[in-house]
């Protein structure tokens, strides 16, 4: 699950903080090299090949489509369809068609390639591809037919995968919802038959993925409320249970599409090691410091599950999680499989592949076209399998980016927050230490930073807020004295 960079809400920052914050987002993407602009002969590619696009003969403009997308979303990525199979069901996952639209070897192509996903800033999005091809010809907008791929995949009564295939087709989607309007649907019992069997489909998978051993993490949404004083605040937004049901469809296709690739020889999946033990540790102790009690003998991703997503101490236990899905990359294979300990994605546990984003990443274009060929049982097109040992450097280095873009705008954030209350004390938690001080959890606001001073693993300290500043993304936190326990750590 893709953690996204902060969200601000409430009336136009026009204050000076908001304008520092304006600047500070600026010189962030100015400092990763964001590309911002697509060149001329790009954007003329784009309009030559939407007047042109290789566009599949098979229609399933039929089948009702529809769309689960954040409010405001035009980039649409995936529209789904679900119906009960005899004692199972029948799920059906169109994905954007953008090779329908893209010239291969050509200046959109190298354009993305440069580029690898799309960065996500609170001010902004920079996509990966242009507007006009991501926000319209390509997205599966509703009530338009477009060009997509389209999973065929059947699953049984438990929600075992069955059998799966992979066909391009005309599809179009009836209805756009947002993950706030499916669940309202879904908990009232309105929901349309798609949005009720997501609900079933999605608690089974949950199962499935709790039985493998598997764990998916629940990453709030960090939202700045800006008042009408123009005072910033911090607030953590637990994930509806709606975006676990549809965040499960993803898996289950990434797991198939894995699958048909191995069964293949050709492919790239998406890997990650296990947890190191170190990492598994140090999170026990962030659990224990925010209170909670997680078993000995519980495995993280059933802890993690049982969280309460309301509680604001658990949505800092999920926000600290993050350091157990570490060491994601890409695995490429043709002919020869990876060994068996390269094919895994650790926390899903089971070989898994990026196939159900093409607007916003890079690798799942090319993840696509092979998986549709494999499905047909045709050669894999060559401009795809050529492409196949460039992507794992192309998309980490998109990875470090984005992450650097989002872990510095957060920054910039919690600036913005603290900097009207420097010189306040605030109550902490500490869950690490280093060798010049020790790391907090702030609860209100939900701020983790670095911290002057020693004090023991776990406890419960005052902090206080020496500085905050905007530009450059830092807030400086001093331990206060006294009340510490004993055991204490850091310099």
């Amino acid at each position: 699950m893709v953690q996204r960079a902060t969200r601000l809400s409430g009336p136009s920052p026009s204050s000076e903080t908001g304008r520092l914050l304006d600047r500070a987002f600026a010189l962030v993407r100015q400092e990763e090299k964001v590309r911002t602009e697509f060149p001329p002969e790009v954007l003329a590619e784009v309009e030559r090949s939407m007047a042109a696009p290789d566009l599949p003969e098979r229609d399933e403009t039929t089948v009702p489509f529809v769309t689960i997308d954040p409010p405001g979303s035009m980039d649409l990525d995936q529209a789904v369809h679900i119906e009960r199979d005899g004692d199972g069901y029948r799920v059906r996952y169109a994905i954007a068609d953008v090779p329908s639209f893209l010239v291969e070897g050509g200046a959109l192509d190298a354009e993305v390639r440069l580029r690898g996903m799309t960065v996500y800033c609170p001010d902004t999005r920079v996509p990966l591809h242009p507007s006009a091809l991501s926000e319209d010809a390509a997205s599966l907008l509703p009530a338009v037919v477009r060009p997509a791929y389209v999973w065929d995949l059947r699953l049984t009564a438990e929600g075992e995968r069955g059998t799966a295939d992979l066909y391009r087709a005309m599809v179009r989607s009836e209805r756009r919802y947002t993950y706030a309007e499916v669940q309202e649907l879904v908990d009232g019992g309105q929901g349309e038959g798609t949005l009720m069997l997501l609900q079933e489909v999605g608690e089974q998978r949950i199962a499935r993925e709790s039985a493998r051993g598997g764990a998916s993490l629940p990453m709030p949404e960090q939202e700045v409320h800006v008042d009408d004083e123009g005072h910033y605040h911090l607030r953590l937004r637990p994930l509806l249970p709606a975006e676990d049901w549809n965040a499960q469809i993803s898996l289950l296709t990434g797991m198939a599409a894995a699958a048909l690739m191995l069964e293949g020889g050709v492919g790239i999946l998406r890997t990650m090691p296990e947890a190191t033990p170190q990492s598994v540790a140090r999170f026990r102790r962030e659990v224990r410091a925010l209170g909670s009690d997680w078993p000995q003998d519980m495995r993280y991703g059933d802890f993690l599950r049982g969280l309460d997503r309301n509680d604001p101490a658990h949505l800092a236990i999920v926000n600290a999680a993050t350091a157990l899905f570490r060491g994601a990359g890409y695995t490429t294979f043709d002919g020869e499989l990876p060994p068996e300990d390269q094919r895994v994605q650790a926390a899903i546990a089971a070989p898994y592949a990026h196939v159900t984003a093409p607007l916003r990443r890079l690798v799942d274009r090319f993840g696509l076209a092979v998986c549709e060929a494999l499905a047909a049982g045709r050669d894999v097109p060559a401009w795809a399998r050529e492409a196949l040992p460039a992507l794992p450097d192309l998309m980490a280095e998109a990875d470090r980016r984005t992450k650097s873009v989002d872990r510095q705008c957060i920054s910039a954030v919690e600036a913005a927050v603290l900097v009207d209350r420097v010189g306040e004390h605030f109550e902490a938690v500490v869950v690490d230490g280093f060798d010049k001080g020790v790391v907090v959890q702030l609860l209100d606001p939900p701020v983790s930073e670095r911290a002057r001073g020693t004090a023991g693993l776990g406890s419960t300290v005052q902090v206080e807020v020496e500085s905050a500043d905007i530009l450059r993304r830092v807030v400086e936190l001093r331990v206060v004295p006294g009340g510490n326990s004993p055991a204490a750590v850091g310099g």
